[in-house]
């Protein structure tokens, strides 16, 4: 049976902008309107770097980037931080056929986490199947802890429930792209984070 992963005084950390960030001049088509500017990340990952590094001062650490869409998110959330950290990274794909749905891994972390302190770094929890996966079989390898840091988290596609230790922005339920985050393999390379247009999903 796998051990519990899910921390009971976790304290998930929030932050909704104010206002809608400016469209820029130069945004691509397809797109409907910016949510967060480069800015407001910016900003936020280093709020969330200064908790982290707060945190686990004197710990052994672990990033765990899930591919493709973490790489722009955990590249500025470890330079955002000043204690030291293990890097590594992750890719899992979804699968669907006759015999059912599910979560396999692609890419395999290669450090060894027993004992030490790991945090997974994701662009974005929805449903929170493949999150949960990965918890699970990430616990199998007997982590002293094991926490969640989310840049993006569409709360209301939750169909299994994931526990979300650091979250940068909670969103509505639209399809957004950028920094990191694509459509059909486009859009990753924006420093802001976007809707797509309706029309693109048509």
């Amino acid at each position: 049976m796998s051990p519990e992963y899910a921390l009971p005084h976790a304290e998930t950390i929030y932050a909704t902008p104010r206002y809608v960030a400016p469209v820029p001049a130069t945004l691509p088509r397809g797109l409907d309107r910016v949510l967060y500017s480069a800015d407001d990340i910016a900003r936020r990952v280093r709020e969330i770097g200064n908790r982290i590094s707060a945190e686990y001062r004197g710990r052994d650490l672990v990033l765990i980037g899930v591919l493709r869409g973490a790489l722009c998110f955990m590249t500025d959330l470890m330079r955002a931080m000043d204690v030291p950290a293990v890097v590594e990274v992750m890719a899992v794909s979804s699968y669907s056929g006759r015999g059912g749905s599910g979560v396999k891994i692609v890419k395999d972390i290669d450090t060894d986490v027993a004992g030490r302190h790991v945090i997974v770094v994701e662009d974005i929890v929805d449903s929170g199947m493949t999150l949960d996966f990965l918890l699970k079989y990430l616990s199998f390898k007997r982590p002293a802890s094991l926490e969640v840091c989310a840049l993006l988290d569409k709360k209301s596609r939750r169909t299994v429930p994931v526990p979300l230790r650091w979250v940068g922005f909670e969103i509505p339920d639209e399809f957004v792209v950028g920094y990191g985050l694509d459509y059909r393999d486009h859009y990753r390379n924006l420093p802001y984070v976007a809707t797509l247009a309706p029309s693109e999903l048509a």
